[in-house]
């Protein structure tokens, strides 16, 4: 399996696969848009657990938005974003420091760069984009710390990754991808990460 990471000067190829062993799982909702209360994951269920200790995780099967809120919080530090190829969906991993963030996630026609309002240029790909907050991607300097490409994954689903923008504890990442597919989410401590999967 292919895992590159995202960091400031360059995509590289690692060894190994996102792990997904942490503690606190988020599940994609099966239809609409839902809220989970920080600290609240949704539970696997045993054969859930024992597929993916086996390797054996099925493919997302819902395109729903998503939207996990965390405010009152520090913001978290984004530090740098990896991805892979999957049998049946791409993964895309992104790292943080100092907890995880709340997020959102949908499937949009548009997205306009935090902070400018710019519009971010699609390249006529499907987009689903990811809001992170609290979150940042630059240190107290304001040094960033993942400077986001675009970097062209060229995954099955998944072609480029896109920082959409950096501003006031809001981190905006797009994901191009080919058409719309279903999608999930998942959250992991030790380290702090998120865990999207897109079907193929």
């Amino acid at each position: 399996m292919l895992i590159c990471c995202l960091t400031q000067a360059a995509c590289g190829v690692q060894n190994g696969a996102a792990q997904d062993t942490g503690a606190q799982v988020t599940g994609t909702p099966d239809t609409g848009t839902t809220s989970s209360a920080p600290g609240t994951p949704a539970p696997r269920t045993p054969g859930e657990t024992a597929r993916e200790t086996a390797g054996q995780v099925p493919a997302p099967t819902s395109t729903a938005a998503v939207e996990v809120p965390r405010d009152g919080r520090e913001p978290a530090l984004l530090t740098g974003v990896r991805y892979g190829h999957h049998d049946t969906f791409d993964r895309v991993v992104i790292d943080f420091r100092d907890g995880t963030p709340g997020y959102t996630a949908r499937w949009v026609n548009k997205v306009l760069q935090e902070g400018s309002g710019d519009p971010v240029d699609l390249h006529g790909r499907a987009c689903l984009h990811l809001v992170l907050t609290p979150a940042d991607a630059h240190t107290g300097q304001g040094v960033p710390t993942w400077t986001g490409g675009p970097v062209p994954a060229s995954l099955t689903t998944i072609k480029d990754v896109v920082k959409t923008g950096d501003f006031e504890g809001r981190v905006g990442i797009a994901l191009l991808a080919t058409e719309r597919r279903p999608f999930r989410i998942r959250e992991y401590t030790g380290p702090d990460r998120l865990v999207i999967d897109v079907a193929h």
